[in-house]
């Protein structure tokens, strides 16, 4: 007993008790006082009409629009939202105009408006009238003063011309006592929380780091961390994030003992398939994890998707020819066989034949490539030891390679040779070199705003919710938010529930640049 009233104990306790009394005034604050009216808009879709490279011309006859042909069409999801807790009237717009809200489209045009609002909101659909300020512009948008009670909000489906997928989106406008700012949700159509997601997380981290510092001092020991589990795990998929699925292994184990995690990654779509079957024969949550690279395909309605971190990829090119940066444009030409030499595609480069080693049909890698550069998909290969021709036909030597390390080592040993890898920090052979592309090189510095192109979300994927107890759960959570964060900064990629990941994974799907 007295052991347990130590000042180390007393302390510990006593600041357990302050967290909690801090918490519950933090919540009564946030329930009691007022918050500024607000109005919150954000993208839901911003996507190409078209052919698979997203250009050219569509015709565009679908729902409300029938458009006949336009050439660089895309389709806008806009929604736009009271996400305050009071309600905003239609006297609560401040600007001179008939309008309320103005919406801007960078660098392209307005072909078509249709409206939507959930069931219970149908009586917004009599605000939106040429007469009450719904008129549209080359890329300006005007939006009628729409009464919004909390929680509610509509959808603005717009049909454009001209520009490119992701080019600025804007919505500007006055509010009396509150303002127009661009807002995030988890789920495309879920509603704002009562409480604010600042508030929640910090009431949440901070009565849980108390408790858990008050329990650490109390129970002492040298028992395992928190959160640790025991049993065996296994770890398939991405052999480009295998190098920190094998670290994340050996720290958890050695900080959790009684743990026994094995990697065996041998590609993205394998990883997702197994544990597809796994989970479907067992008809629960298998003790496995698959990474991904990029989202899983169609067909795995079961698939638990848990975002990782943000993954760099770069275009790899022997030392002989020297190219540091090349143009998607060219890059493209390549890929079709339009420059069979170096020369063919700059005179003053070699005349090396162009040899593309490429990775198998289930890398995750090269469905990174194909659907972020390529915008389409790879020709046939012709090669099996990627330096002569099977078929004497085929325009250039095109081979495929079943990991990372296989791409690296034959594109550094092969002149001439061009390929595509995970952008690492370590374990690039001699030989080779990374190209930029437009200009822009491949790094992980401040991904969240750059333009760099050939990126993408690395993904964890379970067979359903796994229990809390398991070792599934304490190694996602160990990865996602705890140490393991720091293990995946050491290799390159960008954590998601780091402040720039945030940014950086986004709040929906992954679309296509």
């Amino acid at each position: 007993m007295d052991d347990w009233l130590s000042t180390e104990n007393v302390i510990a306790v006593g600041t357990a008790l302050l967290g909690v009394v801090a918490t519950l005034v933090a919540l009564w604050i946030e329930r009691r006082v007022p918050r500024r009216k607000r109005i919150g808009y954000r993208v839901q879709m911003d996507t190409p009409i078209g052919s698979d490279e997203g250009a050219g011309r569509a015709n565009v006859r679908f729902g409300v629009f029938n458009e006949g042909q336009m050439t660089d069409a895309t389709l806008v999801l806009l929604r736009v939202e009271n996400d305050g807790s009071q309600s905003i009237a239609g006297d609560d717009y401040t600007g001179r105009e008939l309008h309320g809200l103005t919406a801007e489209f960078s660098d392209r045009a307005i072909r078509g408006i249709a409206v939507t609002q959930p069931g219970e909101s149908g009586h917004l659909m009599e605000h939106f009238a040429p007469a009450l300020g719904m008129v549209h512009h080359e890329s300006t948008l005007r939006i009628p003063r729409v009464p919004l009670n909390p929680g509610e909000h509509f959808k603005l489906l717009v049909l454009l011309t001209g520009g490119h997928v992701g080019d600025g989106i804007t919505i500007t406008g006055g509010i009396r006592d509150g303002k127009v700012r661009p807002n995030r949700s988890t789920t495309p159509d879920d509603t704002p929380p009562l409480l604010s997601r600042p508030a929640k997380l910090l009431a949440g981290l901070l009565t849980l780091s108390v408790i858990a510092l008050s329990t650490l001092i109390v129970v002492g020991g040298n028992r395992p961390p928190m959160g640790c589990a025991q049993g065996e795990l296994t770890v398939v998929g991405s052999t480009a994030f295998k190098p920190v699925a094998e670290e994340l292994a050996d720290k958890y184990e050695k900080d959790c003992p009684g743990s026994d995690i094995t990697v065996d990654a041998h590609g993205s779509a394998p990883g997702i398939n197994e544990l597809a079957e796994a989970g479907a024969k067992a008809d629960a949550s298998p003790a496995l994890v698959a990474f991904s690279d990029g989202p899983k395909p169609s067909g795995h309605p079961r698939l638990r998707e848990n975002r990782v971190a943000v993954s760099a990829f770069a275009m790899v090119l022997n030392d002989r020819v020297p190219l540091k940066n090349l143009s998607l444009t060219d890059l493209r030409r390549l890929y079709r066989g339009e420059a069979r030499t170096w020369r063919d595609l700059d005179p003053k480069l070699p005349g090396l034949p162009v040899v593309l080693v490429s990775r198998n049909a289930n890398s995750g890698t090269r469905a990174v490539f194909q659907r972020r550069i390529l915008r389409g998909f790879e020709g046939a290969w012709s090669s099996a030891d990627c330096r002569t021709k099977d078929n004497p036909k085929v325009p250039l030597v095109r081979c495929e390679v079943d990991s990372t390390e296989q791409l690296l080592a034959a594109v550094a040993d092969i002149p001439g040779a061009i390929g595509y890898a995970e952008l690492r920090s370590s374990s690039v052979p001699k030989g080779l070199h990374q190209l930029s592309l437009d200009g822009v090189a491949p790094t992980t510095e401040g991904l969240a705003d750059s333009p760099y192109p050939f990126r993408e979300i690395e993904h964890a994927y379970t067979y359903g919710q796994p229990p809390a107890d398991s070792l599934v759960s304490s190694f996602l959570n160990y990865t996602l938010r705890g140490s393991g964060q720091d293990v995946i900064r050491t290799h390159g990629h960008v954590p998601c529930a780091s402040p720039e990941g945030l940014r950086a994974c986004g709040d929906g799907p992954a679309i296509d640049p």
